[in-house]
């Protein structure tokens, strides 16, 4: 009977998720649907004139760039990483270790999210790699669970790591508008409206979430993994696994001077000791070293970790080009995030947004309050950071209205919104083309955990929350 309970729920997630393959568009749709949204609640509810909306959206839709950037290159260097040659070394010899199907689908499981606090982006890739080189390893293995194991990191603790958006985007100068900034500084409270790490992932109370999120999703994972007579490998789902990463034939002898030069070692070490030498001088120059840890020393950090580990340009081109085709989402849909939230706040309709929270709530119910709307807000506006950026203005202010921990807030916006990753299959997409599957083929076990985890994340928030002083 024990078995049985997890394979309802997995059936009732795969009728949810082939309803949304059939009905739901695009997320850049959503995107588009948000912004004629907003427009008519500034006209209506926020009382804002027609040209002052059009002025509004026109004055944000640019003023996220930068952090569009920054956003791709942290997919862009997480997967430099992961499919370099020593890192899939690793890959093979952690694949090679579990001896049983459960071992070895709870180890794919912790490893996406551990590698996942460390950078997103990278744990995309090697948590995917992880499970293929694992379904070639060890008998047994259901492929789908596998391949459902390898994205929870980006649907539990992702956005309480290093590469997690929202706190980036606190400590980052550029990231936020001006206006959001000037927000959370409420008149100097919060000097800059820069909150540092130390006050968001790096809080006890953050790491203290992280650990009940990894034991809760392992055992969710120990438990629902099918026995082996039940199991659906590769093979039996149509997907050939192909040669693993690396395993290109070697380049012809006696290259062209151009072509040399490509496939020396000695320019990647030259810039690998320049870009360290500044890191080291950005840390050695302050006095406040997780101050210091921001989305440009970190993609800076794992653009100089990818030239060493592929060794020459020639393969740090080629890793460079074979993520390019994951960033487009980014690239085509913050512009539009940035439009909505010029109409939020250079309209003033952050402040009535912000008074409907402060009404329906108080400091014990705000905290999971604002981590469920961050979770239901995560299934159609799929991006942590765009989302935050929406977010913000009126989260933050509420939290100033009701006296609650600005970073703890940071760190509940950040724990709900992981969740919607486990029902939003947008950021599966990029990783379900190297295992040959659909997103109706994990969901299901996605929607279990996420069944699972959300009451433990609103437990969580809610009881941290009472341990933290106002402002920070």
């Amino acid at each position: 009977m024990i078995e049985e309970r997890p394979s309802m729920l997995s059936r009732l997630a795969e009728r949810f998720v082939s309803f949304a393959e059939r009905w739901v568009p695009d997320a850049f749709v959503f995107a588009l649907v948000a912004t004629v949204l907003i427009f008519l609640l500034g006209v209506t509810a926020g009382g804002a004139g027609i040209p002052q909306m059009v002025q509004s959206w026109g004055k944000g839709f640019w003023e996220l760039i930068p952090f569009t950037m920054q956003m791709a290159l942290i997919i862009i260097t997480g997967y430099v990483l992961a499919s370099s040659r020593p890192v899939f070394r690793l890959i093979a010899w952690l694949a090679g270790r579990p001896r049983s199907a459960k071992s070895a689908t709870v180890m794919v499981a912790v490893f996406a999210m551990l590698s996942s606090w460390l950078n997103w982006g990278f744990s995309l890739i090697f948590s995917a790699i992880l499970a293929r080189e694992v379904a070639r390893r060890v008998q047994g293995t259901d492929y789908r669970l596998l391949a459902a194991s390898s994205f929870l990191g980006l649907g539990s603790i992702w956005a309480q790591g290093l590469s997690g958006s929202a706190a980036l985007q606190m400590t980052t100068p550029g990231a936020l508008q001006p206006a959001i900034r000037d927000i959370v500084a409420a008149g100097g409270l919060v000097p800059g409206g820069m909150i540092p790490l130390r006050h968001t992932i790096f809080l006890w109370q953050s790491l203290v979430a992280v650990v009940v999120e990894i034991v809760v999703v392992a055992v969710v994972i120990w438990l629902i993994v099918p026995r082996p007579e039940r199991a659906r490998s590769a093979e039996s789902l149509g997907v050939a696994l192909g040669p693993p990463p690396g395993s290109e034939p070697a380049p012809h002898s006696a290259p062209q001077p151009g072509e040399w030069l490509e496939r020396t070692p000695y320019l990647t070490l030259l810039i690998v000791v320049l870009g360290f030498s500044y890191l080291g001088w950005v840390f050695a120059s302050t006095d406040d070293v997780l101050g210091a840890i921001n989305l440009n020393t970190i993609n800076l950090a794992f653009l100089m970790l990818g030239f060493l580990l592929h060794w020459t340009p020639a393969r740090l081109m080629r890793a460079v080009r074979e993520a390019t085709g994951a960033v487009w989402g980014v690239l085509l849909q913050f512009p539009f995030y940035a439009g909505i939230v010029g109409m939020i706040v250079y309209t003033g309709l952050n402040h009535k947004i912000a008074e409907f929270f402060v009404s329906v709530s108080d400091p014990v119910t705000y905290p999971p309050l604002v981590s469920l709307y961050s979770t239901v807000l995560g299934v159609f506006v799929p991006s942590g950071g765009s989302k935050w950026v929406i977010e913000a203005p009126y989260v933050m202010q509420a939290a100033h209205s009701l006296q609650v921990h600005l970073g703890w807030m940071v760190a509940v916006y950040d724990l709900g919104e992981a969740l919607a990753n486990l029902v939003q299959p947008f950021w599966m997409l990029p990783v379900l083309s190297i295992f040959g599957l659909r997103a109706r083929d994990v969901m299901g076990f996605t929607f279990v955990v996420f069944l699972v985890l959300l009451p433990v994340v609103l437990l969580l928030v809610t009881a941290l929350a009472l341990t933290l002083p106002y402002p920070l």
